[in-house]
């Protein structure tokens, strides 16, 4: 009978391995043997390869040549360097929007109004419906969401998009009611609701959407609160941020998620302060690490973290992104543009690890 082992190591071994390999290397393996190939498809395998990726994030950046204004998707992976995406599979000009759990959601440059979810890695994707909600009402302003945001569930293969802002009726004003349509991959279908708020987001605000505990989070650009949409029962509520947080000139906040929890990052001049939201139901934050900035301090004004685990701390520059390891506190340059981009990387960065998750 044909196993996953190979004689030398268990198969316990060899599916322990299987789940550490990137996800193009796994779907080449796939001709090895009938066991390897169904292998990509059982779900507990799937399960298993999703949870070890849970640990090890990296930072996507979308790059627009300024000769033929094309775009590219650069990986930037701590463990095996630099890597090219491209989604010419989904035959359309895009631009990313959000990205959660090895899922991008993308909307269409040249047709506004369309949306796609996909996987870059399998190249699998899902052309949402449009919602009905468009041709009567806008967003406001420039006829797009405020915010968009992507919250997927690795475990039981399901998404949900949320796309909410300011809306007015053609020929009107806004009426400061805030729209929220979220879109249910289950039922392929769109919701909404309405409630009224008074937010503002800076560009990075709206990038940095972190998904946990079944909601997302934005920070808004007074960086007071976090906004949380509770997905369970579509209700907005505000999370407040660490007591001790240092405000004042010279003091950037930025929210990312930290193996799972939403965690606050604090860049100043000298300092680059991280906090962590240890215990989520009763708003209980440590500050897990304080970072010198010294050895990079002409870099500091326009550095922006992206992601980060326990180990490592992905940033980016206008033309860098950069790596620095915890224990070891060293600072390394990742990958530096080589030619002339309409928009600095830090623009169009996003938090990603590579899964097997299916949109379709």
């Amino acid at each position: 009978m044909e196993t996953l082992g190979d004689g030398i190591f268990p198969e316990e071994v060899v599916i322990q391995i299987m789940a550490r390999l990137p996800v193009k290397s796994l779907y080449r393996s796939k001709t090895v043997s009938k066991l390897w190939y169904m292998l990509s498809s059982d779900k507990f395998f799937i399960q298993l390869y999703n949870e070890v990726s849970r640990k090890s994030h990296m930072t996507l950046v979308e790059i627009t040549d300024s000769s033929d204004s094309k775009s590219s998707l650069i990986c930037v992976d701590n463990l095996r360097g630099v890597s090219e995406f491209s989604l010419d599979f989904l035959n359309d000009r895009v631009k990313v929007r959000a990205s959660c759990n090895g899922l991008l959601c993308c909307s269409s440059i040249t047709d506004k109004g369309v949306f796609y979810v996909c996987n870059p890695v399998t190249r699998k994707f899902r052309l949402l419906p449009k919602s009905r909600e468009r041709p009567v009402t806008r967003f406001y302003p420039d006829g797009e969401a405020t915010l968009v945001g992507l919250a997927s569930d690795s475990t039981f293969q399901k998404f949900n998009v949320v796309l909410a802002g300011c809306h007015r009726t053609f020929g009107h004003r806004p009426d400061g009611r805030f729209i929220c349509l979220v879109f249910d991959s289950e039922l392929n279908k769109w919701r909404k609701f309405i409630s009224f708020q008074d937010d503002h987001f800076t560009h990075m605000n709206k990038n940095q959407v972190v998904f946990v505990n079944n909601a997302l989070h934005w920070l808004t650009v007074s960086s007071t609160y976090i906004l949380v949409l509770d997905l369970s029962c579509d209700f907005w509520r505000k999370k407040p941020l660490p007591y001790d947080l240092v405000y004042g000139m010279g003091n950037r906040i930025y929210l990312l998620d930290f193996n799972g929890c939403l965690s606050v990052i604090q860049i100043s001049e000298a300092w680059m302060n991280i906090w962590v939201l240890k215990d989520y139901w009763i708003d209980e934050w440590h500050m897990v690490d304080k970072v010198s900035l010294r050895c990079i301090r002409g870099m500091v004004p326009g550095i922006f973290p992206i992601s980060q685990t326990s180990e490592y701390v992905f940033l980016a520059t206008h033309k860098q992104v950069l790596v620095y390891h915890r224990r070891s506190q060293v600072w390394k340059e990742m990958y530096t543009v080589k030619h002339s981009s309409t928009l600095p990387l830090w623009f169009s960065a996003y938090a990603y690890r590579s899964t097997m998750f299916s949109c379709n």
